[in-house]
């Protein structure tokens, strides 16, 4: 049922609010932080990164989190059996997030599972890699940066993503956001989610209340 009810939300409609993803949770303070403020996804990273948590630290914040707060499982270019292994040992999990060069046939191992792929834009002929996936349930557009994978603070040409053609499928939008600018991303691009890491933090894995706070209130005051 969510995936038919979120291909008919692919961009804001009037007086509908964006929704908000908080990234890189490490700890149970920033993951309240960030629900009671009104955030709709929380990202766990199962992957190299300041940001990366233990399975088992995981399992025990989310089991303390509002069953309303989806919960993402971010993995790049991982084995298959130690992400089954992982999202298995989680109390739960509403969706994955593949970060890194996964291919069609690769996500399609994990049907029963909700999935955002993120394809990290450098110019137009980005958006081309896009047309081969074609049974995810959302995409996610981050910058590209050599070797790296997410949470770089920088970001693309929003130009571009105006360009994306792909209308059953909806959009998160990441790279470089921050309190400061979220409000126009939001305006310009009319994501169905605004997804924010390191542009809500004081160090990498340590988030920033006020910033987590300023973040949502700005992308859902358009």
């Amino acid at each position: 049922m969510l995936k038919i009810w979120v291909r008919r939300c692919v961009n804001l409609q009037e007086n509908e609010m964006a929704k908000v993803k908080i990234c890189g949770i490490t700890n149970l303070k920033d993951a309240l932080v960030a629900q009671n403020c009104g955030a709709d996804f929380l990202g766990f990273v199962f992957a190299d990164s300041p940001r990366r948590v233990d399975p088992k630290k995981a399992r025990d914040i989310i089991a303390e989190l509002s069953p309303d707060v989806k919960i993402v499982a971010l993995f790049v270019n991982e084995q298959k059996k130690r992400v089954f292994d992982i999202i298995n040992s989680l109390s739960r999990v509403d969706m994955l997030q593949f970060h890194g060069d996964e291919t069609p046939e690769y996500c399609g191992c994990f049907k029963d599972q909700k999935i955002i792929k993120a394809f990290r834009i450098k110019d137009e002929k980005s958006l081309q890699d896009i047309k081969a996936f074609r049974d995810i349930d959302f995409i996610l557009l981050d910058v590209f940066k050599q070797g790296q994978f997410g949470g770089t603070g920088d970001s693309f040409d929003w130009n571009i993503a105006t360009m994306l053609r792909q209308p059953n499928t909806p959009i998160f939008l990441s790279g470089g956001l921050n309190p400061d600018n979220v409000k126009a991303a939001v305006e310009k691009i009319k994501p169905f989610c605004v997804d924010v890491s390191s542009g809500v933090e004081k160090e990498p894995g340590k988030k920033d209340d006020v910033l987590i706070a300023r973040f949502i209130q700005n992308a859902k005051s358009v």
